[in-house]
Formats: C-alpha cells, sequence, structure tokens
C-alpha cells in the first residue's frame, strides 16, 4: 500500500471525518456494485471497524452508493463512473478504529489519479469526555 497521508490526531475529539474525492477511476469498476459492496466490507474489516448494517443501490444506466453503519459511525461511497469520480466518506468516533486504513484500502482498489482529502476532527471542543 502506498500511504496517502499521515497526520497526527487529536485524542481530545470525538470524532474523525475523512472526506475524499477520487478522480479518473476506471469506469466500469466504479459501476460494478458488487466489486464496490465487497470494497466496502473489507475495508471495514481490515480497519477494525464493526458494521451494523449496509444499504447499496445500483443506478441506471451508471452509478453506485452505498453506506455502512459502523459502531463507530458509517462509511459512504458514491460513484460517477461517467466521469470516472468518486466521492468516500468516512466519519469514526472512539481511538480503535482506523479510518485511514479503510481509506488506503478503498485507494489502492480504484486506483485514482488524483485525490483531493479532507480531514476533520469533530467535537473537539467537548474536550476529553470522562470515561
Amino acid at each position: 500500500m502506498r500511504p496517502l497521508f499521515c497526520k497526527m490526531i487529536n485524542t481530545n475529539r470525538l470524532g474523525y471525518h475523512i472526506i475524499a474525492d477520487l478522480y479518473d477511476c476506471n469506469p466500469s469498476v466504479i459501476d460494478n456494485l458488487h466489486l464496490i459492496k465487497d470494497l466496502l466490507k473489507h475495508a471495514v474489516e481490515f480497519a477494525c471497524m464493526n458494521s451494523l448494517g449496509e444499504i447499496f443501490h445500483k443506478f441506471e444506466p451508471n452509478g453506485v452508493t452505498g453506506i455502512v453503519a459502523l459502531e463507530e459511525s458509517h462509511i459512504s461511497i458514491h460513484t460517477w463512473p461517467e466521469i470516472g469520480y468518486v466521492a468516500i466518506d468516512v466519519f469514526t468516533c472512539g481511538d480503535k478504529a482506523k479510518p485511514h486504513i479503510a481509506l488506503q484500502i478503498i485507494c489502492d482498489s480504484l486506483n485514482p489519479t488524483r485525490t483531493e482529502i479532507r480531514e476533520l476532527e469533530r467535537g473537539c471542543s467537548y474536550g476529553v469526555l470522562d470515561s
């Protein structure tokens, strides 16, 4: 795997949110419902996340959308094969889930030529929560 980014994460936050735009992905790959579904399930498993359920949909004539609800929050994907674009959203709470690993697995599989990634620490104003 090639590392996309490395960032120190504030431990005084409630959640961590990664928003990724993937460009120039293979249209036949990102229009394949079964491949996209398996990819997200694989990313969830290897990123120490726990699935609560999922829903995926194949649009006609093209495009796939899907979300996996997690104990830690959610991971979602939306594809536009006609322009080779994929939108990814990985939102996790707690310290056990590895959102960067999930995104890395997705990017390695979809092989975009360009990515734009935004990272947000959510709920930092609340400080450290009591255990």
